[in-house]
């Protein structure tokens, strides 16, 4: 082999290695690729990632929370390949890129796998914070900081500290984080390895942590127990505020541990003797005794008798005569009040009280004041369709039935006559005590008519006046009585043509005969036809007979001569 053909020969050899070298090192735009740093100027590192060119790298890239910011000539990195070569002929590389190629890869094995990562949060943004995960930015919503709202979430900045991965899209680049998450399950864990240790019945040391409307929060060292308002006290706690306060250390009995939800039930009363103990012995039925008004509803009024014993005076036994009256308007919330004990249930720990029973009821008084018989007066209350209410002494109401306001006309024309605010006086016909009732009667003051009558006889001929004139015939007054009575068209005459109650006039005079008289029913009928018709007869057995020949006339014109004789 001549000298030219081996020179040419070890050309060749050389190219073909040079080429071996370029395609084991072949390099592409959107990798990550190990380079070595070469040399520093100012900000920037200049490093060889093994292709024609170098790249330069800013010095802030390789620094922030948690990273080694000091880099040495001579370090290996691994950086981002954006472009091989640009217009100036460099390599375009970056080392942020590269960190986070590689978090996003760490990541997604740890959204997977459902770990938790490590990350620092930097910087505040609408709705929440960005968190630097070792090179990749999430988002931590502001709901997600922490298991309470945080006001101030400067003390959390620039501290490394564990987040759960809520959600990932490596498409559009988004990471979404959360810091309660974890606090909630270190506290899930930790509540459970707490409650494990609590038991029912046990008496334990807390302190105050919150106080709510219905009850207050006690610390218990690291769990927290609710002590409900109605288990702070044997008697009646309006608001918590009254028996605790915030920051207290108080001694509480455990009186319920729920260990699926953590949730435990406290209590101060049941440290305390019970005073249902015996209750009924201390108050037994019918006793009367003093006590405070501690609370009113719609159905009654609440009586603290000693402390941690209430009674209810249910609406329908304060007032004897108040009915329909709101609780709060017969008394009032801290007044204090003497009532009576009616019934008395352990059981249930209910004490029924009665404020009307310390009151005389005003049936019994007013029956003793005003016996049956006696007169009273009052005003007309109301008005209905059986009869009137009268207002009586002692806030009570009598009732006269439309029947008892007049001995003659029907009482539904006779009530027209009366309205609201009218002073009445009436007789007293009876007093129910029991049902709360009192029957009175107007007509009774006048007396009546058909027990004042004399002896009046079926037959027997009396005076009438006339009081009113209708079509159908004639009201009319019996003379020296007050008994009326209606004379029918029929009966006004015994011939047909004379059966005109126009031929009478008010206050007119005239004798009728009495054809019914029933004292008990209350029932009189006159009648001036059977009066003509008997006088007839009279006249007929006096003056004339078949044989007489005499005329009818002749014999009722004797017969009238006759009578006005006697009269005069």
């Amino acid at each position: 082999m001549t000298a030219g053909t081996a020179l040419q020969s070890a050309h060749e050899d050389f190219a073909a290695l040079l080429e071996e070298s370029f395609l084991q090192h072949e390099i592409t735009e959107g990798s990550v690729v190990k380079g070595r740093v070469v040399a520093i100027e100012k900000d920037v590192a200049v490093i060889d990632i093994g292709a024609k060119t170098e790249g330069r790298v800013a010095l802030k890239e390789f620094q922030g929370p948690g990273r080694d910011g000091e880099l040495n000539v001579g370090d290996e990195v691994e950086v981002y390949v954006d472009r091989i070569e640009n217009a100036l002929g460099e390599a375009v590389i970056s080392r942020d890129k590269a960190r986070r190629e590689e978090s996003w890869v760490k990541l997604e094995k740890a959204f997977e796998a459902n770990e938790r990562v490590t990350g620092t949060i930097f910087n505040q943004v609408k709705g929440g914070y960005t968190v630097d995960l070792d090179g990749a930015v999430a988002f931590l919503p502001r709901s997600q900081v922490d298991i309470r709202p945080v006001r101030d979430v400067t003390p959390l900045l620039g501290t490394p500290q564990p987040f759960q991965i809520l959600k990932m899209d490596r498409r559009r680049g988004n990471i979404v984080v959360s810091r309660r998450t974890v606090l909630e399950e270190s506290r899930a864990e930790q509540r459970s390895e707490l409650v494990a240790n609590l038991e029912e019945g046990q008496v334990i040391d807390g302190v105050v942590k919150n106080i709510t409307e219905y009850g207050a929060f006690v610390d218990l060292g690291g769990i927290d127990g609710l002590l409900h308002v109605t288990d702070m006290a044997w008697r009646r706690v309006n608001h918590p505020s009254e028996v605790v306060t915030i920051g207290q250390t108080v001694k509480v009995k455990i009186i319920k541990i729920n260990h699926e939800t953590h949730r435990i039930s406290l209590g101060i009363k049941q440290l305390l003797a019970d005073p249902w103990e015996g209750i009924a012995a201390r108050y037994p039925v019918d006793a009367k005794l003093k006590g405070r008004v501690t609370n009113i509803t719609d159905y009654g009024a609440f009586v603290e008798l000693e402390p941690g014993i209430e009674g209810l005076i249910h609406v329908s036994e304060m007032s004897w005569t108040k009915k329909n009256v709101h609780p709060g308007k017969i008394v009032s919330t801290s007044q204090e009040v003497e009532v009576q004990i009616l019934e008395v249930d352990p059981v249930k720990r209910r004490i029924s009280l009665g404020l009307k029973q310390t009151l005389q009821n005003p049936w019994d008084g007013f029956a003793e004041k005003h016996p049956v018989g006696s007169e009273v007066e009052g005003e007309v209350k109301n008005k209905t369709e059986f009869g009137l209410f009268i207002g009586l002494e002692g806030d009570v109401d009598g009732m006269v039935h439309l029947s008892d306001l007049d001995w003659n006309r029907p009482g539904e024309q006779v009530i027209e006559e009366y309205k609201k605010g009218d002073i009445v006086r009436a007789q007293v016909l009876d007093v129910d005590v029991e049902k709360e009732r009192i029957s009175l009667g107007v007509k009774q003051l006048g007396g009546d008519p058909y027990a004042e009558a004399g002896e009046i006889k079926k037959g027997q001929v009396v005076t009438c006046e006339v009081i009113e004139v209708k079509d159908s015939g004639v009201e009319v007054k019996i003379a020296d009585t007050d008994m009326q009575t209606f004379i029918r068209r029929a009966e006004l005459a015994r011939d047909r043509g004379d059966q005109r109650p126009e031929r009478f006039a008010t206050g007119e005079k005239f004798d009728a005969r009495v054809v019914q008289f029933d004292r008990k029913a209350r029932r009189v009928q006159v009648s001036i036809k059977a009066l003509e018709v008997a006088e007839e007869k009279e006249a007929m057995a006096q003056f004339g007979s078949a044989d007489s020949g005499a005329s009818l006339g002749d014999i009722l014109g004797a017969a009238f001569n006759k009578k006005r004789s006697d009269e005069e």
